[in-house]
């Protein structure tokens, strides 16, 4: 009974999250009226789970902090930007993404047409994004660490999304004056920090309080199935491992990465109980010995015809010695076959329940169909 009520419970709550500012929320729109109004329409895109920004109101203006460096003032009309900010008009209607995880933020709040570039289209699904490639409504500006700054100019945007990294190859692209606005959404260790990013991008376009209700919907559908899962005890939870050797090295993610978080939310357990965040390269022995008898195998990778077992044998012939292997309890997605980067930030609620339905499918609908994980045939 108490499982059939919790979603019920989530449900409302959400529905009085979303009401409470009588429909007045957002600055997309018009302006909040009155101070009661303005908290609320701040403590709507105030991030819960996402750590890698806060947000806060000062005369006006709505001030975002990203990591530690990053400082900027969004600005709609007038306002003083406080010293140490960067100015951003918003809202944001020329924009150029990154990655397929900023992309993805603008896909769910149905806002391709902010998007006036990407680095390219060679691994995206999107029939929409594809055709304002095709026509010109989006540039390709080159990879990162080789830009095409002639391209990003063309673009003429506003802001351009970055995620700083080793790699980066910023520098060409700060000569050309434009503002850089970091998306840090790839270093979130919660998957529903990672979906909260809607928020941040929903601030700069224009859209926050569209942001502000799609996330409420991931958070109560994700929640909902949690607190199920969360029902079984140690015995009932089965344990999974992840990954592949590649070039003689099998890259393991640490215990408290993304992956081994919604691994627990989905009821399972993962083989790999430390603090590490990114993990790290082990050698074919060690994996073995934490993974051996575990009962399932989860795989990502994009193997360019119909993947299977005798292939996973192929690419490493001892896999066939882990327990998951022998029960063809591997879980598998193909990202040339799906969206997955592309979509799957913004939902994490799909990405979990995909895993409950392979581990405790009795908590799903019968005819349940994955949108990104299955069971390997």
């Amino acid at each position: 009974m108490q499982k059939q009520l919790f979603p019920l419970m989530t449900a409302f709550a959400g529905l009085l999250l979303l009401c409470s500012c009588g429909g007045r929320c957002g600055r997309g729109g018009q302006e909040a009226e009155g101070a009661a109004d303005s908290l609320t329409a701040l403590e709507l895109v105030k991030p819960r789970y996402a750590t890698g920004y806060t947000v806060r109101d000062s005369a006006g203006v709505r001030l975002v902090d990203v990591g530690e460096h990053y400082h900027l003032a969004l600005v709609q009309g007038g306002g003083d930007v406080p010293q140490g900010y960067t100015r951003i008009e918003v809202p944001v209607t020329r924009t150029i993404c990154m990655t397929s995880l900023q992309l993805s933020n603008f896909t769910i709040l149905d806002a391709h047409d902010v998007v006036k570039g990407l680095t390219g289209t060679k691994n995206l699904f999107n029939t929409d994004i594809l055709e304002r490639a095709k026509d010109g409504r989006i540039v390709k500006i080159g990879m990162e660490g080789n830009f095409d700054t002639e391209m990003v100019l063309a673009a003429n945007p506003q802001v351009i999304l970055i995620s700083p990294s080793k790699r980066g190859g910023y520098e060409a692209i700060k000569e050309t004056g434009i503002t850089l606005v970091p998306h840090l959404g790839y270093q979130e260790l919660h998957p529903l920090g990672q979906a909260e990013w809607i928020k941040f991008v929903g601030m700069l376009i224009g859209k926050e309080r569209e942001a502000s209700e799609v996330f409420a919907g991931i958070e109560q559908r994700y929640n909902a199935l949690k607190s199920q899962t969360s029902e079984f005890k140690p015995e009932e939870r089965p344990t999974v491992f992840s990954g592949e050797m590649h070039y003689g090295t099998w890259h393991a993610v640490g215990g408290k990465n993304y992956l081994a978080q919604i691994f627990r939310d989905a009821g399972a357990d993962y083989v790999i109980n430390d603090e590490e965040t990114s993990g790290e390269n082990l050698e074919f022995e060690k994996m073995y010995a934490l993974a051996a008898k575990a009962d399932y195998w989860r795989i990502l990778n994009s193997y360019p015809d119909a993947f299977s077992y005798e292939a996973l044998k192929a690419s490493e012939p001892r896999n066939e010695l882990f327990k998951a292997w022998q029960e063809k309890k591997v879980i598998y997605c193909n990202m040339k076959q799906t969206a997955y980067y592309e979509i799957s930030p913004v939902k994490p609620d799909v990405l979990l329940k995909d895993f409950v339905a392979i581990f405790h499918p009795e908590l799903v609908e019968a005819d349940y169909q994955p949108t990104f994980y299955r069971l390997l045939e």
